[in-house]
């Protein structure tokens, strides 16, 4: 399964008032391994950003004046998301952006990001696993252990980053993330390479449990079954 853990941060709080994403970052799972593989860009969004949301993302009118439109970077975005599912967190106000932006594009059949992409609300699935608790993107990382102490600010991709480790956290563990420390820079698009790890390894070693420790294994069931419990080793 490919999924994209997926963060934008915007001019303001509705698009429905014509407010625009400003920074798209995007990182890459495969079965569950992140591969090193992002997408991140910054936007120019032809409006001016409000004061309010400069001071949650830091980014300022000045910073996105040289910066792409979201047409430019539209055709490399779609394609590094199509055919994934989207992890976001609060995922109806990303994708409400997004959706709002592939609608301001001429000559793109696609409006809406459904369209081409499976969608998951990890604000959602939190709320499940623990109701009635704080679940923003901070009280998860206290809660589960992960640290955010290098996040001053909100920004797209870092909090993808953190947010890819809050999801693997949250439905069964975290994985590795094994980089060559190079990257590739195309289009506004950061790409990661992967590092392969060599095929000529030797195999791994193989130690078995000598008598002695097989008898301590058989006592311990003997006393697991006596005191009424359920040994799935002798099933």
């Amino acid at each position: 399964m490919r999924q994209i853990v997926l963060d934008t941060e915007t001019t303001g709080l509705d698009p429905k008032q014509g407010h625009r994403i400003i920074e798209i970052g995007c990182v890459e799972l495969l079965n569950r391994r992140l591969t090193g593989n992002t997408f991140h860009v910054y936007i120019n969004p032809q409006r001016i950003v409000e004061q309010e949301a400069i001071q949650v993302h830091g980014i300022t009118n000045e910073y996105l004046a040289d910066k792409p439109v979201f047409e430019r970077i539209a055709k490399d975005f779609v394609e590094f998301i199509s055919g994934a599912q989207l992890v976001i967190h609060n995922a109806p106000f990303d994708v409400g952006f997004m959706d709002a932006e592939f609608a301001r594009l001429s000559g793109m059949a696609l409006q809406k990001t459904t369209e081409f992409c499976t969608v998951l609300d990890t604000l959602e699935l939190a709320r499940q696993l623990h109701p009635g608790q704080k679940n923003n993107l901070d009280a998860l990382c206290k809660r589960y252990g992960i640290d955010n102490s290098h996040r001053e600010k909100h920004g797209a991709l870092l909090d993808a980053e953190i947010l890819a480790d809050v999801y693997l956290m949250i439905t069964g563990g975290q994985t590795d993330l094994n980089l060559s420390g190079k990257a590739n820079h195309q289009g506004g698009v950061q790409v990661e390479t992967i590092r392969r790890l060599s095929t000529n390894r030797k195999p791994l070693k193989v130690v078995m449990a000598s008598a002695d420790e097989l008898a301590q294994h058989e006592k311990r069931l003997d006393l697991v079954m006596k005191k009424g419990g359920s040994c799935i080793w002798r099933q």
